[in-house]
């Protein structure tokens, strides 16, 4: 093979291709335009100047691109992360919430070295569904207010651009119609003096980039104390919701992400973040959606270029940008929502056809995020939903079966199933003590032992016999399930 063709090889495809590089282009702009106004609503609710959440979306943004597992996932500073960080920023001030997100970012990364992104494994597909339905919801709820008080105007914008958003792609997919409808709609606000309002209502725009820097705190142990809780939520928060958005464009692009190095990179976007004055950040779902979904980006370069747009147009654009009615990007985000929710997951077939259990997972998950504007608080509840659901699902599973040796000097139990926690009390109640002879032989052929309880209710049945004399041999264990009877049994009762 010629050195040309091998370097051809290694090129990314934003610059072996002109199709996609025009993609990315476009994407990350469409991107960078639509966080503006998300990132200095974020900063109002961390109690922050709006620099300071537009500087932490770009040094996210940029800095992920390059040390991210997840290719053309946006990441940004988030409403969670603000919702964590603003009870610090209120008390103690910006300086202690910068610090608290460098913190956060070496946690993360000692997480994820960890391996705590092996966990997604353990999060079911329910609780999938019902995260991406409350995602949904979430950006619905969130272009509510904007569409409270305003003036009459506002309404004929937004289905305006919600039909050029429907339209545009049967004409062509060159330009991303978000970017389109944007365009067109500050145009005819513009040109038509129309009062409505802009993204400049929300705050003002950066005028220059952002320098690094330390944070102005007391570099002392009653600091570390102070800043610890919050960084800690901020890492798991940052953690939790990065990886669902990985699993989620993983599945949309049919493609695999690398979560160890998304979680090792999300803590060095977050430390850069914070020697840059960013209130810090995560993947940014809404911004992913119109990204991967809606613009059709699959590179690293989309999110790249997300950055980079954001300060042009802060610093380079402002008037510009100030410009853009709100209502153009209301309805983009009200388009992401609608092609983010999962319609067939609540389609009537589907209903009927779907175990009650997994249902009641996927409604508490959806019901938990919209109380709490948290989807982190709907993943763990959801989690353990499922965990409890499948549990005693499971504890039921486990049966007993006897079997009296004609001769009458001889029971055998046989037991199917699994053993664990939740099935060990049942199996203890599962045995004649009174009325069965001498001999009691327990056949665990058919079953498995998992833990410690199920040793101890053997052991419990075994000292319940012995008290009238009569013995039990237990046979049929599997190698792991003998491994661990042997080093369990008499061990768990007081006295050993």
């Amino acid at each position: 093979m010629s050195p040309a063709v091998r370097l051809r090889g290694l090129k990314p495809d934003w610059l072996s291709d002109p199709k996609v590089w025009r993609t990315e282009v476009l994407a990350g702009l469409v991107v960078a335009l639509a966080l503006i106004p998300e990132a200095i609503s974020f900063s109002i609710i961390a109690g922050v100047d709006p620099a300071v959440g537009l500087f932490a979306s770009f040094t996210m943004a940029v800095v992920i691109s390059i040390v991210g597992g997840r290719r053309a996932m946006i990441s940004a500073s988030t409403g969670a992360i603000a919702l964590v960080i603003a009870p610090l920023n209120r008390e103690h001030g910006l300086g202690y919430l910068i610090a608290a997100v460098i913190l956060a970012g070496v946690i993360q990364i000692i997480l994820g070295s960890l391996g705590v992104a092996k966990l997604m494994r353990f999060i079911p597909r329910s609780v999938m569904v019902g995260f991406v339905n409350a995602l949904a919801i979430l950006i619905f709820m969130a272009q509510v207010p904007e569409m409270r008080d305003v003036p009459w105007a506002v309404y004929p914008l937004i289905l305006g651009g919600l039909a050029m958003m429907v339209l545009f792609p049967k004409i062509t997919t060159v330009i991303p119609a978000p970017l389109v409808s944007i365009v067109i709609l500050t145009v005819i606000t513009i040109g038509a003096a129309i009062a409505v309002p802009t993204v400049g209502d929300k705050g003002a725009l950066p005028s220059s980039l952002p320098v690094p820097g330390l944070p102005d705190v007391p570099f002392t142990m009653d600091t570390l104390a102070t800043i610890a809780p919050y960084a800690f939520a901020m890492a798991l928060v940052g953690l939790m919701e990065s990886l669902m958005t990985a699993k989620l464009v993983d599945d949309i692009t049919d493609t695999r992400s690398n979560k160890t190095r998304e979680s090792i990179g999300q803590g060095v976007a977050n430390i850069v973040t914070g020697f840059f004055g960013g209130m810090g950040g995560c993947a940014m779902i809404g911004q992913t959606m119109i990204n991967v979904k809606v613009s059709g980006a699959r590179t690293r370069m989309s999110t790249f270029l997300a950055g980079v747009f954001l300060m042009v147009l802060c610093v380079v654009f402002g008037p510009v940008v100030s410009n853009i009615p709100m209502a153009a990007l209301v309805a983009v985000m009200i388009m992401v929502s609608f092609a983010t929710f999962d319609w067939h997951s609540i389609a009537p077939q589907t209903l009927r056809r779907m175990p009650a259990g997994e249902i009641t997972v996927m409604v508490i998950t959806v019901a938990c995020v919209v109380a709490t504007h948290n989807l982190a608080v709907g993943v763990v509840a959801g989690s353990i939903t499922a965990m409890v659901i499948f549990a005693k699902r499971v504890a039921h599973v486990a049966e007993v079966t006897a079997a009296t040796d004609p001769d009458g000097t001889m029971v055998v139990y046989r037991v199917t199933g699994e053993l664990f926690f939740a099935s060990s009390d049942d199996l203890v109640g599962q045995f004649d003590y009174v009325g069965d002879p001498k001999r009691i032989v327990i056949d665990l052929s058919a079953a498995h032992i998992w833990d410690a309880s199920s040793v101890a209710a053997l052991d419990a049945i075994e000292t319940r016999y012995a008290r009238r004399g009569k013995t039990v041999e237990i046979t049929g264990l599997n190698d792991p399930s003998a491994r661990l009877h042997s080093r369990l049994s008499g061990e768990l009762t007081p006295g050993h």
